[in-house]
């Protein structure tokens, strides 16, 4: 308690109080005087008995000082001294703390803002129970490195395993709500019972799906998401047992998921429901159209249970040659499915905001070492006066303290800001793909990384002024002069930051005009169809009112009819996929007359109605398009693309040639009679695939697209297409509707891309200007510290113009520098980051020619000036002056 009590008094005492110190001042004296008092009476004069009577109490002020000490905790006392004239000193030069603070928050801000997204991203765990052992289980095909899994493979591959603990399957599904009169098309998932246990989630209320319940016979159950249970069903608890009917099957909600739950392969799945075979699909080992996920037993490593599987696949390849042929296995750590596409351009953008912060403070240092410069006469008088060197280095180190601590305060808010924009930027649909973005905030990892940019800026601004310092160089300070040399050695060092800053700022440049060059040929790339003036949607039809073949086909003549009445309308087109909408559904084929071996010939399936071609303005090479005549009573017929020709026919006329199945079989005989060009059916960087167009009248279906060229705005057509297809039937869903061109532009490819590059293109022209200023303080030092030699040079004849080319000269070596390690440096970073890069390579000289040329004019501007300034110098009153 006394040791606490003593802690006590010495921390309040940190605090000045004046009525203490009254007081205790008060107390003295009445001590000195006693004493005074005592002496008198013993004899003394008042001289001696004051002399006597101070020496008694070891003199006031020693004593006041002790007094001091013992009341208060004297290294923190010196340390708010310190920081009390570390703020005096900052004040002092306004201008320097300004520019200092705004360039270190900048820096701080832009690499805490991107941090927070790396960490929400890549440092987060998943949602769900020990997600290290969850993996990612799918097959593997010629022309899909992870291509969909078929249920009878599936059930081949979790009975022979012994690698999982659990296995489960999914995959994706729409269903049609019925909310009163109204029909709402919702998203949802399919999946096994097990699948939450093996993620290991639990509902927050109500039930898991119990073992069993995806048998064919169960009872219909739904799970809901904990979005949709609040939406659609205001979060009321007794929602449990109550029914909901999607797609014209009355099913029971058993649960709600909880909050924090997201599964983005199945992006804003609302309802869950079990997965049970019964369709044609589930009864083919050939069909493919699922996903599996697995927890890996203990002790089981990933690396194992690929090998597993991949021996299980080639059982099964033997077993079954015809379905099952160059089928693999693919096992990945779920982790790698869910941010492994992100995780390239999260961390080129966190490199680029380093290197915007190392910019920043390599600029803050030089701006410290010219200011120390214009302090050296103040630092020598103050270790003249006895000073030690260790005390003055405290006072740097102190004076960096403050600086870096208001800077990260900044750099904290800015990062808050710079975080709400970034999510503001996002579209609900990059959000639903990528759900964990919504966590980004100010997390302790987030906190923590802040603390550590900060102290490593606190530990180079404290270092790099701390090693100027020397005893002799202080004693020499005082001697007018030394300036010359310590100038020299400064001028040197400071010149060497600069030439990083201006290596470091190509480096972002080159990467900015890299990233830029790479979207715009990815926004430009050759689609092979005209997507301006497109207008699109996806329609959706019940199963129960257009189960059947001439339901479907009557209801798509419908939408063409009454779409194209529609003011502005030209065309209207039917498929099954939209263009740039992913590879993907595909099939087997074989060419009837061509040897076969069992190749797996894998194509894109598209089916397409008649004017589709003229539609989207897709180029006919050869042969003839779909007419109205190609319905289910006529021969049927395909059309195929380029790449098929080139890969499956080379050298011969396609048309006429036929293609089925594997086997031939006479149903799925179809004959070519027309090739088009290589509509970019992927994702703007995908794979060109063969492709094979089949006439949607032969190969119907209730869930379609609808394309419509318009003459007018696009965009504004949408409701009215919308409108139209709900007059022709209230009960169908629409949703995606939107225009091609919104399409392409908001696709995942093109927003990542676009993304790093508009943001390393900001760090680039923050990281130019901050190199402009750098370089600029440079000259202007070195013409501050010139102007006796440019005055005495003016004196003996010297023009304006030879002043001008010996400033720029000098500014011209540095930039010259500072480019030559940049081009090398940008080289090695582009390469590095080539998987990024779209049709451009990492060494391409019209970007890096653009770049020289920027730096070039940009070191000319922040050179000319102190130039100026230096041929406007009138050289006897600069002889006079120094």
């Amino acid at each position: 308690m006394k040791k606490l009590r003593v802690f006590l008094v010495r921390f309040f005492g940190l605090f000045p109080s004046r009525s203490r110190q009254c007081e205790f001042n008060e107390e003295l004296q009445s001590h000195l005087q006693m004493h005074i008092d005592d002496n008198l009476r013993a004899g003394m004069t008042p001289e001696e008995a004051r002399r006597d009577a101070m020496l008694k109490l070891g003199g006031t002020e020693q004593t006041t000082q002790a007094y001091r000490e013992r009341g208060t905790i004297p290294s923190i006392e010196k340390f708010l001294q310190d920081i009390r004239f570390a703020v005096r000193q900052l004040t002092r030069y306004p201008g320097f703390t300004i520019t200092a603070i705004l360039m270190l928050s900048l820096g701080m801000g832009a690499s805490i803002a991107i941090f927070s997204f790396v960490d929400a991203t890549l440092l987060k765990p998943l949602p769900y129970r020990d997600p290290n052992r969850l993996v990612d289980v799918t097959e593997s095909a010629s022309v899909f490195p992870r291509a969909n899994l078929s249920y009878l493979d599936y059930l081949d591959w979790k009975r022979l395993n012994h690698v999982f603990s659990s296995m489960d399957i999914y995959t994706g599904r729409g269903f049609m709500m019925k909310a009163g009169n109204a029909v709402d098309l919702v998203s949802g998932a399919r999946v096994t019972d097990g699948f939450f246990r093996t993620l290991g989630v639990k509902p927050v209320l109500g039930r898991d799906f119990y073992a069993g319940e995806d048998k064919p016979d169960a009872p219909n159950t739904v799970i809901l998401s904990y979005g949709a249970w609040q939406r659609r069903f205001g979060g009321r608890a007794d929602v449990i047992g109550k029914t909901v009917v999607l797609s014209d099957t009355a099913t029971t909600i058993v649960g709600v998921l909880p909050r924090n739950f997201y599964f983005p392969p199945r992006g804003d799945a609302e309802f869950w429901v079990p997965l049970r075979p019964g369709g044609l699909c589930e009864t083919r080992r050939s069909c493919h159209n699922l996903y599996g996920i697995a927890r890996l037993r203990e002790g089981i490593s990933v690396a194992a249970a690929r090998a597993n599987m991949k021996a299980i696949a080639r059982q099964l390849e033997l077993q079954y040659p015809d379905s099952n042929r160059d089928q693999g296995a693919v096992v990945q750590p779920l982790y790698e499915l869910i941010v492994g596409d992100v995780r390239p351009i999260l961390l080129v953008l966190l490199a680029g905001s380093g290197l915007l912060q190392l910019i920043a403070g390599v600029n803050v240092v030089s701006l410290l070492l010219v200011r120390f410069e214009a302090r050296r006469r103040e630092v020598a008088v103050r270790g003249a006066l006895g000073a030690s060197v260790s005390r003055l280095i405290r006072q740097f180190i102190t004076e960096a303290f403050v600086l870096v601590a208001v800077s990260l305060a900044a750099g904290l808010a800015a990062a808050y800001l710079a975080m709400r924009v970034l999510i503001g930027m996002l579209s609900e649909d990059i959000l639903f793909s990528m759900p964990y973005l919504r966590d980004v905030g100010m997390t302790v990892h987030v906190l923590l990384y802040a603390v550590g940019v900060a102290l490593l800026s606190w530990l180079m601004f404290s270092i790099a002024p701390a090693m100027r310092l020397s005893v002799t160089e202080m004693r020499a300070d005082l001697n007018e002069g030394s300036r010359a040399a310590s100038n020299t050695m400064w001028k040197r060092f400071g010149s060497n930051l600069v030439v990083v800053e201006l290596a470091l700022a190509m480096v972002l440049l080159v990467g900015a005009g890299l990233l830029t060059r790479s979207l715009y040929n990815l926004l430009n790339v050759d689609l092979e169809f005209e997507p301006q003036h497109l207008a699109t949607l996806t329609v959706s039809a019940s199963d129960e009112k257009y189960g059947k073949n001439e339901q479907q086909v009557a209801f798509a003549h419908e939408i063409e009819r009454r779409v194209q009445r529609l003011p502005g309308v030209l065309s209207v087109a039917i498929g099954s996929r939209l263009p740039v909408s992913g590879n993907g559904n595909t099939s087997w084929i074989r060419i009837v007359g061509m040897p076969y071996n069992g190749e797996h010939h894998e194509t894109n399936e598209r089916e397409v109605s008649a004017g589709y071609f003229r539609t989207i303005k897709a180029p006919l090479l050869r042969g003839r398009e779909f007419t109205e005549t190609d319905d289910a009573s006529h021969p049927n017929v395909v059309i195929v693309n380029e790449a098929f020709v080139r890969k499956f026919l080379p050298g011969q006329d396609p048309i006429g040639k036929k293609i089925g199945d594997t086997t031939l079989t006479p149903k799925s005989l179809r004959e070519i009679v027309g090739v088009v060009a290589d509509i970019r059916e992927a994702s703007l960087d995908g794979e060109i695939m063969p492709a094979e167009y089949l006439p949607f009248d032969q190969s119907p279906e209730n869930y379609l697209s609808v394309i419509v060229r318009s003459s007018q705005s696009e965009a504004s057509l949408l409701p009215s297409i919308v409108s139209t297809i709900r007059q022709i039937d209230p009960g169908v869903g629409t949703l995606d509707e939107t225009t091609m061109m919104q399409r392409i532009n908001d696709s995942p490819t093109a927003y990542l891309h676009r993304s790093a590059a508009y943001l390393i293109g900001g760090f680039a022209a923050l990281a130019l200007l901050l190199g402009i200023i750098g370089l600029y303080g440079v000259i202007a030092y070195s013409v501050g510290r010139r102007t006796r030699e440019i005055g005495v040079r003016m004196a003996l004849g010297a023009q304006r113009s030879s002043v001008y080319q010996l400033i720029l000269k000098e500014a011209g070596r540095l930039a010259a520098m500072g480019i030559i390690l940049g081009i090398v440096s940008s080289i090695v970073a582009a390469t590095l980051l080539r998987k990024l890069l779209f049709q451009v390579h990492a060494w391409d000289l019209g970007t890096l020619s653009v770049v020289v040329l920027v730096l070039a004019v940009a070191v000319i501007l922040a050179s000319y000036l102190p130039a100026r300034r230096a041929a406007s110098l009138n050289p006897m009153d600069a002889l006079r002056t120094e």
